[in-house]
């Protein structure tokens, strides 16, 4: 009687599928920025602050930068599409 033994690439192959199901499954957060509530320019994380105290930056999610402003995204967190793998990728305003 012979023995059937199992090749790698079958094990190699399996915990592949079991990798891209769990990236697949899981998202990625959104992009943070610090910037003025006003100009929308983009400010050292510093001048963001969660503790309530002086800062004069607020926290905004997704969007897109050009020219050092801001645009596209939300002060919302929960209301920006994450863009992780299989999602549309848009983001409201």
């Amino acid at each position: 009687m012979t023995r059937r033994r199992l090749r790698s690439g079958t094990v190699v192959l399996g915990g592949m599928g079991m990798l891209a199901a769990t990236l697949t499954s899981c998202g990625s957060e959104p992009d943070e920025r610090c910037i003025d509530p006003v100009t929308y320019e983009v400010l050292p994380d510093y001048e963001c602050d969660d503790d309530g105290g002086s800062g004069s930056g607020r926290y905004y999610y997704g969007g897109s930068i050009r020219n050092g402003k801001v645009s596209g995204g939300s002060y919302d967190k929960a209301a920006v599409d994450s863009g992780g793998f299989g999602s549309s990728g848009s983001s409201g305003g």
